[in-house]
């Protein structure tokens, strides 16, 4: 008997678990579609990728590039300049750089972000 209890309160506490990390998942990624969210991630990864590729662009040649200059030197194999949703560009100057993916569509709800040399994504205002 003492172990059918057991069983049974173990059972509520990993469905209360279960119900309380959906619930903040779904909360999480907002009101958006999930179409939106998927070229949200898709975005950031490629911002990641544009940053990497600086990395190798400066370690050979001493500089950051633009978007078309990662391309033409085979820094970067994404041929694309943007996602659904989404366009991309790059600002060097001197020692840095900005990527940035900037909204394509004004009037739908979406976040655009940037990453720089310290490979962290922000949000832009």
């Amino acid at each position: 008997m003492r172990s059918m209890l057991g069983l049974v309160i173990t059972m509520l506490i990993a469905f209360g678990a279960y119900k309380m990390y959906f619930s903040q998942m779904q909360s999480a990624s907002g009101s958006g579609a999930p179409a939106q969210s998927i070229s949200s991630t898709g975005a950031k990864n490629d911002l990641i990728a544009i940053a990497q590729a600086e990395r190798l662009y400066q370690a050979e040649h001493g500089s950051y590039a633009t978007l078309d200059q990662l391309r033409s030197t085979g820094s970067m194999s994404m041929s694309k300049s943007g996602r659904e949703g989404y366009t991309y560009s790059v600002t060097p100057s001197g020692n840095s750089f900005r990527a940035e993916a900037r909204c394509s569509n004004p009037s739908a709800p979406c976040t655009g972000y940037s990453i720089d040399e310290t490979m962290e994504i922000h949000s832009l205002p």
